[in-house]
């Protein structure tokens, strides 16, 4: 398999809509984006009151305040320079330079995971099959 055809395979990010998805607070989330392909529309059922004790708090105390992590991790990611230097910078002013950034990170992967939870593993069970 030559280098062209190796290309021809990998689908294309819309890092867009990434980033859009990744600063929820801007949008409507239940509203689909103007260059939002259409999709199959599966419920995402959340819980009342995780959603509730949520709301109650402010981004910062969400994502900002509070990390478990207590060193960086073993794994490194690769993101775009401006999502680092947009990440930087909210750490830097909302977080006020207290919280490293791969534990702003983890809290917003953990907040993911636990919003899109049922959702999450419902795909994955539909997708993967046993082989017994």
């Amino acid at each position: 398999m030559d280098k062209n055809e190796k290309k021809a395979n990998i689908p294309e990010v819309d890092e867009e809509y990434l980033m859009q998805v990744m600063a929820e607070g801007t949008r409507d989330p239940k509203l689909p984006l103007a260059n939002d392909p259409p999709v199959e529309n599966k419920p995402v059922v959340k819980e009342k009151a995780k959603i509730k004790k949520q709301s109650e708090k402010t981004y910062g105390e969400l994502f900002l305040k509070n990390h478990s992590m207590n060193r960086r991790g073993e794994k490194s990611i690769y993101i775009r320079q401006e999502s680092h230097e947009r990440l930087s910078r909210i750490v830097q002013v909302i977080g006020e330079d207290k919280i490293p950034l791969y534990a702003y990170l983890d809290n917003i992967l953990n907040h993911h995971f636990e919003l899109f939870e049922k959702a999450i593993t419902d795909d994955f069970n539909d997708k993967f099959k046993p082989i017994f």
